[in-house]
């Protein structure tokens, strides 16, 4: 198998997380679902830096966001798969 440009750690997550750097809109992504060691597709839709969430399908401004399992927060607008999301689509529930 071929390095992953991303990784999941669940089947019910909706976001994984880019672990290279540079990576580029337009790239054919490669998954790893870590809790199953599974793989699938994904292409970018935006460059994406390193460490930063990839949404693995559409989401829709209200969704909860689900990583490693957990629920981290909500969207905050709509989110295409294969795009970015970070603080300006994507706000915790605390407050």
């Amino acid at each position: 198998m071929s390095k992953p440009h991303l990784l999941v750690h669940e089947k019910k997550d909706t976001v994984g997380v880019v672990v290279v750097e540079g990576l580029k809109a337009g790239t054919d992504m490669l998954g790893v679902i870590t809790h199953d060691n599974s793989d699938f597709r994904l292409t970018a839709k935006m460059d994406i830096p390193i460490g930063h969430k990839v949404a693995l399908k559409a989401i829709k401004k209200g969704d909860t966001i689900w990583k490693y399992g957990q629920d981290i927060g909500k969207a905050v607008a709509d989110i295409g798969q294969g795009e970015h999301l970070h603080v300006q689509n994507v706000k915790t529930k605390r407050w």
